[in-house]
């Protein structure tokens, strides 16, 4: 059980890092309340976003999700007409097979609330699988992309070199009761004020705190 000091650092550390980046509107926020309702639309959403900015990930997800809602759906599409409506995402040709063999495999068009049942679908990797965990599910998952693992080391919260290892690291130090939603407010600060090549320091509310791991120019 995490003391008293840990739960108040996180606390402290996550509610500056929400509320700022919702303050500046962060992309995360809104792919969020878009897709919350339907664990396929988070698989979906998710999928997309690999390589690719929310802001366009969210278009091309809703345009996607709006003629197709259920993987049954979407295999009716087919190959052409659904690479036509990826257009826009990165490498949108791979994501298009994927999703259509990831498709084939929800049986009942159900998406799996286990680990091993996810990684077990096309183009869903370890990162993917636990956001839909935490997102579609509810559970204690942690998903680990280049903003977590990029701030975590640059707070000096951790000092890893592969997304796996922070993971691991995070899961250790992290109160459970935080786990299930620091990815979110991560990505949302990370596309708001913990920039990859300019994070705004002079701006940031945890300017005093953060080692700054890494930083060579602040915007």
């Amino acid at each position: 059980m995490p003391n008293s000091a840990v739960l108040s650092r996180f606390s402290w550390v996550l509610g500056r890092m929400h509320s700022e980046a919702l303050k500046r509107h962060a992309p995360v926020f809104a792919a969020e309340r878009a897709t919350y309702k339907s664990s396929f639309s988070i698989l979906v959403f998710t999928m997309l976003s690999a390589r690719t900015r929310d802001e366009t990930t969210l278009r091309v997800a809703l345009g996607l999700l709006r003629v197709a809602a259920t993987p049954a759906q979407v295999l009716a599409l087919g190959r052409n007409k659904l690479e036509k409506l990826l257009y826009g995402v990165g490498f949108y040709r791979v994501k298009a097979g994927n999703l259509l063999k990831a498709c084939a495999l929800l049986k009942n068009g159900r998406v799996p609330d286990t680990l091993d049942g996810l990684l077990a679908l096309p183009g869903v990797g370890r990162k993917t699988a636990n956001i839909v965990l935490a997102r579609a599910y509810g559970k204690n998952t942690l998903g680990v992309d280049v903003h977590v693992h990029r701030i975590s080391n640059r707070l000096g919260l951790v000092r890893t070199k592969r997304p796996e290892e922070t993971e691991r690291a995070l899961v250790r130090i992290v109160p459970p009761k935080y786990i299930r939603t620091l990815n979110r407010d991560f990505v949302a600060f990370g596309q708001t004020v913990c920039l990859p090549r300019r994070p705004l320091c002079t701006e940031c509310p945890l300017n005093e705190v953060c080692r700054k791991a890494g930083v060579r120019k602040q915007g």
